[in-house]
């Protein structure tokens, strides 16, 4: 009878020092996983006014573990503001994510439902509000939906040895070729196809004395060239 009071107790005892222990335990987790939530989120890369934009947006994972967040869940945000061309993402534990941001660069305007905007080496179309002051330096972009192409023929033209900056508007066709607009006032036609070596042959005539009055190059034409001086 003894020997079963003895063992009752120690049975007792064990349960005791699980249900300690259990405790004790689970504490620590909850105290590590509180640790562990994002309290602090640091944006560089932008102005300072774009930054706390980004970083407001990103509220939606705040105190959340650091530990175990998907990269979906801001990577979707971070895609949707069309200033960023690309951007890193570095956790600092136990609470900080920090994220570098690089800025996309503005290569034309373009007009869109009555509203002007950049076009970004992204692709992607920035609002030039109504209070802002246009920067002339971007050549205009004309054509519906123009910017999808524009991106594609800045990154032709920077391959050629015409010069980007020398072109004061661009206008898109839905036959999907290209004009150009010179600052000097020469406009080219560009075919469909092969417009690196149309490029070529381009910058070979403007720079050709022969044809320092011309205004008009038409290169459309396969093996073809019209010029004119009206």
């Amino acid at each position: 009878m003894l020997q079963l009071i003895d063992k009752k107790k120690k049975i007792f005892f064990y349960l005791i020092l699980f249900v300690l222990l259990s405790t004790q335990i689970n504490k620590n987790f909850q105290k590590k996983d509180i640790l562990s939530q994002i309290n602090n989120i640091e944006v560089f890369g932008l102005s300072s006014e774009e930054n706390r934009s980004i970083i407001n947006d990103l509220n939606s994972i705040l105190l959340k573990n650091i530990f175990f967040i998907e990269k979906k869940e801001f990577y979707k945000i971070l895609n949707s503001n069309n200033l960023i061309e690309t951007f890193d993402i570095k956790k600092f534990y136990p609470d900080t994510l920090r994220i570098n941001i690089i800025k996309t660069n503005f290569l034309g305007i373009t007009f869109n439902n009555n509203k002007k905007y950049y076009i970004g080496s992204n692709g992607k179309l920035i609002l030039i509000k109504n209070y802002e002051k246009i920067d002339q330096k971007y050549p205009v972009v004309f054509g519906q939906n123009s910017y999808k192409n524009f991106v594609k023929l800045k990154k032709i033209i920077d391959k050629s040895k015409f010069k980007f900056e020398e072109i004061k508007s661009f206008y898109y066709f839905r036959s999907k070729r290209w004009d150009l607009k010179t600052n000097n006032g020469i406009l080219i036609k560009l075919p469909e196809k092969n417009i690196l070596e149309t490029l070529e042959f381009a910058s070979m005539i403007k720079e050709n004395k022969k044809f320092k009055n011309i205004t008009i190059i038409d290169l459309r034409q396969n093996n073809f060239v019209i010029t004119s001086n009206e």
